[in-house]
């Protein structure tokens, strides 16, 4: 299910705990899982459960706890929007709002070219960078301001377009 490279991906992550302890390596494994898959799969889920010798409902949890996993498939770029008070006082919220118009989606949604899904986010600890965002749960982007989100999606609709995928 997942390749080599993956594989060993989580096998450096369990040799960081005692041996009788490998399911500790479980948010690891998700997080591999779903940067090549792109989600996390029931099927993903599955196979890090055999993997890590652990019940499947465990690892289910920690995959529905934590939102940074993608449980259902997701855009191309997935766009989390901080709207916690401290980024809502500072424009998170317009910032969300801008990002719905200009993407034609609201919360949970995805574009009908599968390039952009939208999510809400929580703290994501730089409030005073408000209103931030992350980028496919790896790049922050601070400061957001309407320009800075139209050229933002500008570029990673022209990334898409030279992959090949949605406009």
């Amino acid at each position: 299910m997942l390749s080599a490279e993956a594989l060993k991906e989580i096998d450096r992550a369990v040799a960081k705990y005692p041996a009788d302890q490998k399911q500790s390596a479980v948010m690891s494994a998700l997080q591999v899982a779903q940067a090549e898959l792109g989600w996390v799969s029931p099927e993903a889920m599955q196979f890090i459960a055999s993997y890590l010798d652990m019940p499947p409902v465990w690892v289910q949890e920690v995959a529905t706890f934590y939102n940074m996993y993608d449980t259902k498939p997701v855009g191309r770029f997935k766009l989390t929007v901080c709207t916690n008070l401290p980024c809502a006082l500072s424009g998170g919220e317009r910032a969300a709002d801008h990002l719905k118009k200009t993407l034609g989606i609201d919360f949970n949604e995805t574009t009908p070219c599968g390039t952009f899904t939208l999510k809400e986010g929580e703290c994501m600890g730089a409030c005073g960078d408000a209103p931030v965002m992350l980028v496919n749960n790896a790049n922050m982007c601070s400061w957001m301001s309407n320009d800075k989100l139209d050229a933002l999606v500008a570029d990673l609709r022209a990334k898409a377009a030279q992959q090949g995928e949605g406009k």
